[in-house]
């Protein structure tokens, strides 16, 4: 049996990678899972890990607040007792996958993030496209062709009546098996 969870969310706080003592990257990231609507929202937070190459590549920079993700790993759940004395939960995801979603929402997030502007002069070329060339067909040459002879058929003949099964005859319960 396998524990896999699979969610979508949105990141609460920019992605940190660190390279532990071992050598190994991590990249850690919260996302914000919100289920219902209306005044029954409730809002779930998760940590997400990410480890080894896949924490290493340029995916950091992608992992933004506000930024809308679609996550996939194991879930394990933590027990902890915080500085007020209460017992609280924590879920981690160690993920082995974690795809952008959608859009990053502009009214929150860092505004380090720069997104390449389109060009201001950019006005598609319209393509110019010929028409290819009519194609060329040539009669094939006259050769002196015989059909071949047809297959010798046999006259259809009438289907034979089936005898019906005679239920008349005693019934023999010796099978073998």
């Amino acid at each position: 049996m396998s524990n896999v969870f699979s969610c979508t969310g949105t990141i609460g706080s920019d992605a940190v990678v660190r390279v532990l003592p071992s050598g190994q990257s991590v990249l850690n990231v919260s996302v914000a899972n919100t289920t219902g609507f209306g005044d029954r929202q409730q809002t779930v937070w998760l940590r997400v890990v990410v480890w080894g190459k896949k924490a290493e590549s340029n995916l950091k920079n992608f992992l933004v607040k506000g930024q809308q993700v679609f996550i996939s790993g194991e879930l394990t759940m933590s027990e902890y007792k915080a500085n007020d004395g209460t017992m609280k939960t924590s879920l981690e995801v160690n993920a082995s996958i974690l795809d952008l979603v959608g859009k990053r929402n502009e009214s929150s997030g860092s505004s380090n993030y720069n997104a390449p502007a389109p060009a201001a002069n950019y006005a598609p070329q319209p393509q110019q496209y010929q028409q290819p060339a009519a194609p060329v067909y040539q009669q094939p040459p006259v050769q002196n062709y015989a059909p071949p002879p047809a297959p010798n058929y046999a006259p259809p003949q009438a289907p034979r009546p089936v005898a019906a099964p005679s239920f008349d005859a005693p019934y023999d319960d010796d099978i073998p098996f």
